[in-house]
């Protein structure tokens, strides 16, 4: 992290003078290639389009203008080449000329860290090189492959005794063999120039990876003359370095007092303002509250990772932007700036090694820790590791002064030494301290050492540090020193990161959290959106994880800010996959293309809606139709926007196309059907949205008009989704087809003693007046028909709303009821109307006959019927003991008064049965039922008849 703090402010010092090195070069680089460029263009090898061009003037004289195109273009790709051949060669000498000065300047120190950044920034413009001389020989491939094509169209020449082709075609013929040779002279140099340049990458890399192996295994002899040297050397330094930085800071404080205030005013509130804006938006996951008793591992986690992140951004945005500051007003020297680089990125090394420390051993707060150790053991292990991480960071500050100064050599090994033997005594001290608690025992108790393993590990690590040291390996017991220090913490980091993550991602694992209780308390959030919430947040911290510490790591391991800078324009641009190649962000650019022209479709079609065609009062449909097709073209454009965006070819589609086609011949139909048929009704608009349709046994208002079905909302309010298709091969009927106008129907009858046509008057008073009911065309009386019981009639009224019709129906019917009562119009006839029977006057005796007799033993009975308090009381009436059933109705007294007067029984009889109808018969069984002899009715101890008191089924009380 502090090479990359390092370089990254290196760079904004540099930016300027590099920039006006770069610009300097530029010029003769493009000015060379265009000076020869007349004479080379005069050459035949350099021209290959030459002789085309003269075949196609001898032989054709309309073309003249496409072929001179033609020359120009292949003219100046031969250029290109040229340039991009002279450029590859400047850059294999730079080469030369950068591992000649590695050579030279072999006793000075970090001269192999100037060597390999310039090598990866040769390597970066070779790669570059390489990729668009590769771009421009797969163009002359593709038109080589177009000129193959046509000259198959056009076939081969005649054979000599045969009939002559027309000029036209001999002349294209001689034009695209002769583009067809440049071309492959082109594309021929272009191939030699890719592999030169490939060449030449590949030497590069292997001279930085001998160049760090060097370096890492260079062996220097420790003794005590170079200890001797490198102590004279220092005193030498340490004048040259006072008496350095007492001048420079006796200039900034006498002319430069303003613009360091200023510098470091401004860089200091720009660290201030992100420090705040992140305290204010991750409140949750920087504070450890101290009445939390009891957290939660996620709550841990999250805190350890906000605390460790945020602190540290801050930390870096002040320094990167006090350097800046300090640079751009002139406040630091040449020989300063590398000094002050360093120091700063020095504390803000130290200061992440600090946060990422305590939130992980969390010192002072035993249950905001992530691992178990006890509280000595956690202020040791923070001590120690502070320690470690100050050594190792201190040297590399010290390396910079030497460098600035032109130290020996001697002098840096020295201090590296001191630093890895430091660093490898402080790991076995760790090695041998005692932090471990075991699980249920608390953490303020007597620790225990660590496992066998770690132990052993942290023990080899410090011994081999210190051997190699002493060894005279001490480039590599630095290197190493600096992966245990630097690297470690940035692996704690990304660890804690991905726990983080994994644990936020979890279902229900955000709910659970401050941040979630209190997005669901301040946006009224439900359990599903914060679930989706924490399961975005758990990628984004895995990306940010990825994004922010892959790099980091690979700059510990020695690569360069060119090497990443090259591998992730590769890994955003160019992922090949045979001969697919896959741009990410030309996919990215497509994805967003396309999602900022959906917000435009959706805006402009509220837009024309809403403001246009609303004020043009135009019809509803005609709206929906509208809006639907500003809909799917606005779509249509920004997918073949998207897609061209993403790199994809068009023509590729083809392929595509024809696939659907075979799919719609099997298994598409339907869906292809329904989408034609959603187009024939969005354009012949046979029904809107808001019409009441019918079609089959679906009835209802049409919702909404798609490609595919239509949406109908039915009296119910069940919604039903019909296929277009069905409104195209079946009938449909509409309500509202045009305009709301309808009829409504309705049925009444009246008893058939009414007059007809005081009914029909009745009626037409009724609905006249009617709200709702038009007057023109005024409502109709028809009478329908009638019976021997009643009279139908119906009302045909018209309405200006047809889906006014249910009201309308009640209101006419409590009208026309009213009417009828006040014009005295009966509904219906009697309940019982009476029909006379014949019967023969035998029959009428033996009736009265049962009658009388009946009669006389009612009486008897009901004068023996006890009438006191506790005895039975019953209607008198004499049934024959168990010889009475359904089969006879009974009778009432004036039904028996009627059959003694006269030969007529008057019986009861339905409406509507005219006076013919045949008579109720008295069945035999009923005849003999009731001539059968009698036994006389025992009378019991209470002196009442016993047939009084029998059972009488079917007998209401």
């Amino acid at each position: 992290m502090l090479r990359f703090l390092a370089i990254v402010l290196i760079l904004v010092s540099s930016l300027s003078p590099v920039l006006a090195q770069q610009s300097a070069p530029s010029q003769p680089t493009q000015s060379q290639p265009a000076a020869p460029a007349q004479p080379t263009t005069s050459q035949p090898p350099a021209t290959p389009a030459t002789p085309a061009a003269s075949v196609g003037r001898q032989n054709a004289g309309d073309g003249g203008p496409v072929r001179d195109r033609l020359d120009d273009a292949q003219a100046d790709t031969a250029q290109q080449l040229e340039a991009a051949r002279k450029r590859l060669d400047a850059l294999a000498a730079q080469v030369e000329t950068a591992d000649a000065a590695e050579t030279a300047r072999s006793t000075q120190a970090n001269n192999s860290n100037a060597a390999d950044n310039r090598l990866a920034e040769i390597k970066a413009q070779v790669d570059d090189l390489s990729q668009q001389v590769g771009g421009q020989m797969d163009a002359a491939r593709t038109r080589i492959e177009q000129i193959k094509a046509r000259l198959t169209e056009l076939g081969d020449p005649p054979a000599a005794g045969a009939e002559p082709e027309a000029s036209v075609v001999t002349d294209e013929r001689g034009r695209l063999i002769a583009e067809r040779n440049a071309l492959n002279a082109v594309t021929g140099t272009a191939e030699t120039l890719v592999a030169d340049a490939n060449a030449l990458s590949t030497t590069i890399t292997e001279k930085r990876r001998f160049l760090f192996s060097s370096t890492l295994l260079r062996h220097t002899d420790i003794n005590i003359d170079m200890l001797v040297d490198a102590g004279q050397a220092l005193v030498v330094e340490a004048q040259a370095f006072s008496r350095n930085i007492g001048s420079w800071l006796t200039f900034v404080f006498t002319f430069k007092r303003v613009p360091l205030m200023s510098a470091l005013f401004l860089s200091l509130c720009s660290a201030l303002v992100l420090l705040a804006g992140t305290h204010r938006l991750f409140a949750p996951l920087l504070r450890r509250s101290v009445r939390d008793l009891n957290p939660t591992y996620i709550a841990r986690l999250s805190r350890a990772f906000g605390s460790t992140l945020v602190p540290t951004i801050a930390s870096a945005t002040f320094a990167t932007t006090a350097f800046f500051f300090l640079q751009s007003f002139n406040v630091l020297r040449p020989d300063i700036a590398p000094i002050v680089v360093t120091f700063l990125a020095l504390c803000v090394a130290l200061q992440f090694v600090w946060t990422i420390s305590t939130a992980v051993l969390a010192p002072g707060q035993a249950v905001w820790r992530l691992v178990r150790v006890s509280d000595r053991g956690a202020r040791l292990l923070v001590a120690l590791i502070m320690a470690m991480a100050f050594a190792n960071l201190f040297d590399y500050l010290l390396e910079t002064i030497s460098v600035t100064l032109g130290s020996p050599l001697v002098l840096t090994v020295a201090k590296s030494l001191i630093a890895s033997i430091l660093i490898g005594l402080l790991l076995m001290a760790i090695a041998l301290i005692r932090p471990v608690i075991p699980q249920g025992q608390p953490l303020d108790g007597q620790g225990r050492p660590w496992p066998r393993a770690i132990s052993i590990l942290l023990l080899l690590a410090g011994l081999g540090l210190i051997t190699a040291a002493l060894s005279g390996y001490v480039g590599l017991a630095r290197f190493i020193a600096t992966q245990i220090v630097v690297t470690g913490a940035i692996f704690v980091t990304m660890y804690i990161g991905i726990l983080t993550g994994k644990a936020l991602a979890k279902q229900n694992a955000l709910a659970k959290t401050v941040g979630g209780r209190y997005l669901s308390h301040r946006y009224r959030l439900e359990p599903m959106a914060l679930d989706q919430i924490g399961l975005a947040v758990g990628l984004s911290i895995y990306l940010l994880v990825a994004m922010f510490f892959v790099p980091l790591l690979l700059l510990q391991w020695g690569f360069k800010i060119a090497d990443i800078e090259a591998w992730a324009y590769r890994i955003f641009t160019e992922i090949r996959i045979g001969t697919i190649t896959i741009s990410l962000v030309g996919i990215f650019a497509g994805i967003l293309l396309f999602i900022l022209g959906f917000v435009i479709t959706r805006w402009l079609q509220r837009w024309i809606d809403g403001s246009v065609l609303a004020r043009s009062r135009v019809d509803l449909g005609v709206r929906n139709s509208v809006k639907t097709g500003i809909g799917y073209l606005g779509m249509g454009i920004a997918g073949l926007i998207g897609i061209s965006a993403a790199g994809l070819d068009l023509s590729s589609l083809a392929l595509v196309a024809g696939a659907l086609s075979l799919g719609v011949g099997f298994g598409l139909q339907n869906i292809v059907s329904n989408f034609v048929s959603g187009l024939i009704l969005l354009v012949e608009r046979p029904f809107k949205v808001g019409d009441w349709v019918i079609s089959g046994t679906t009835e209802g208002f049409v919702k909404r008009i798609s490609v595919r079905a239509t949406e109908i909302e039915t009296f119910q309010r069940q919604t039903i989704m019909v296929p277009n298709s069905l409104f195209i091969n079946a009938s449909v009927g509409n309500w509202t087809h045009r305009n709301k106008l309808g009829r409504v129907d309705i049925t009444f009858s009246a008893h058939s003693s009414n007059d007809p046509r005081k009914v029909v008057e009745s009626l037409r008073a009724a609905v006249t007046g009617l709200p709702n009911i038009l007057r023109n065309p005024e409502p109709i009386i028809v009478f329908r028909g009638f019976t021997s019981s009643e009279l139908e009639f119906e009302v045909r009224v018209f309405l200006a709303d047809i889906l006014q019709g249910v009201s309308v129906r009640t209101d006419v019917r409590m009208a026309v009821f009213e009417r009828f009562q006040a014009d005295g119009i009966a509904l219906g006839g009697p309940a019982a109307p009476e029909v006379p029977i014949k019967i023969s006057p035998e029959d009428a005796e033996v009736l009265s006959a049962i009658f009388q007799g009946t009669r006389s033993e009612a009486a008897r009975g009901s004068s023996l019927l006890p009438g006191d308090a506790g005895g039975y009381v019953e209607q008198p009436s004499v049934e024959p003991p168990d010889s009475r059933g359904n089969d006879v109705p009974d009778s009432s007294e004036s039904d028996r008064r009627d059959a003694l007067q006269g030969e007529e029984l008057r019986a009861e009889a339905k409406p509507g049965v005219s006076a013919a109808a045949s008579p109720a018969p008295v069945t035999p069984a009923k005849k003999l039922d009731i001539g059968e002899d009698k036994p006389a009715p025992e009378k019991g101890t209470d002196g009442t008849k016993s047939g009084a008191r029998k059972r009488r089924p079917g007998r209401p009380r």
